[in-house]
């Protein structure tokens, strides 16, 4: 447990990355709130700060990278908080609010086409971004490309990097705080998120049944002190199963929230639909009523139906059965 505090190593990749992006998202923050835009609340920011990178600087620079090339479970947990945590973070904190607050009416436009470009469009259809989440675990473990990593500093570098990307992309399209091509209904994101939770707990369970995994390059480290590799692997197995789960509740929280957020609108919309309705139908009854006495004050009233049985946009919610 003190290697908590006492266990640091300098990791430049990590360091001039996350100062470089906090730094950019602390101009664009104070330069919108000079121009007097509409910003996310500070806690977006602090989640922004705390959250993603200071929780990403950690993983490279505290106990967690310093042992990452060691301990299979080490590795496991620095994979799953880049790829979760710091991604998470990052997107709740509504980065692309923040930097077209901070744009003029040019740069505006010009995020606005980049964020609406086919390409972007593409990359957050939720099945793209799910996909990668799934199957990048797996990947890792099944291939050369975990070995590579612990071997290559700039594999190892470039490859938190891209989990970074990768989480990022699937919250961002998940989330949808910040400004997305296309708004995908909150349900949709839900079911993914059981799907999720059963992939990991199979990936987990793989891990933990299965052979060592990576022996020549364990046994090359010559670690004389831990548990042994394979108790190394069953931790590295929990972690992939149980705090893969864990780190995905505050997201599954925030998703049912926009939920309920999206349900609330609606109604209002309907609401608001439903009273238009009948201010136009006791309207049009009034101007009837007034032109049918000056004709005649004997003719039969005509029938037409339930009022928003005729209207077009509540006739298909409202029909009859």
């Amino acid at each position: 447990m003190g290697s908590l505090l006492t266990s640091w190593r300098w990791d430049v990749p990590t360091v001039v990355i996350t100062l470089v992006v906090g730094l950019g998202y602390g101009l664009a923050w104070f330069g919108g709130r000079r121009r007097g835009a509409d910003l996310p609340s500070a806690g977006r920011a602090w989640c922004f700060g705390l959250v993603g990178l200071a929780v990403w600087l950690y993983t490279g620079v505290g106990v967690v990278g310093v042992y990452s090339d060691t301990l299979f479970w080490v590795r496991a947990l620095q994979t799953l908080l880049l790829l979760y945590l710091v991604a998470f973070g990052l997107a709740a904190g509504m980065p692309f609010t923040v930097l077209r607050a901070a744009l003029g009416p040019k740069g505006q436009g010009r995020l606005d086409r980049i964020l609406n470009s086919r390409i972007v469009t593409g990359l957050t259809f939720p099945l793209v971004p799910s996909a990668a989440m799934l199957l990048t675990p797996w990947v890792l473990y099944f291939s050369p490309w975990y070995e590579s990593m612990l071997r290559n500093g700039t594999v190892d570098a470039v490859s938190r990097v891209g989990f970074v990307v990768i989480g990022f992309v699937y919250f961002y399209s998940r989330l949808q705080a910040d400004p997305t091509p296309r708004r995908y209904p909150q349900s949709i994101s839900l079911l993914i998120t059981v799907v999720e939770s059963l992939a990991d707990g199979v990936l987990g369970i793989v891990v933990w049944l299965g052979p060592v995994l990576f022996t020549d390059y364990y046994q090359e480290v010559g670690r004389t002190w831990g548990p042994s590799l394979r108790m190394d692997q069953t931790a590295g197995a929990g972690i992939l199963w149980l705090l893969g789960d864990v780190l995905g509740i505050p997201f599954a929280l925030m998703v049912m929230r926009s939920w309920a957020d999206d349900e609330r609108r609606k109604a209002r919309q309907v609401d608001a639909a439903l009273d238009a309705a009948a201010n136009t139908a006791k309207q049009a009854k009034s101007t009837g009523a007034e032109t049918d006495s000056t004709e005649t004050a004997d003719a039969p009233p005509q029938t037409t139906g339930l009022w928003w049985e005729n209207d077009p946009q509540l006739s298909e919610r409202f029909r009859r059965r």
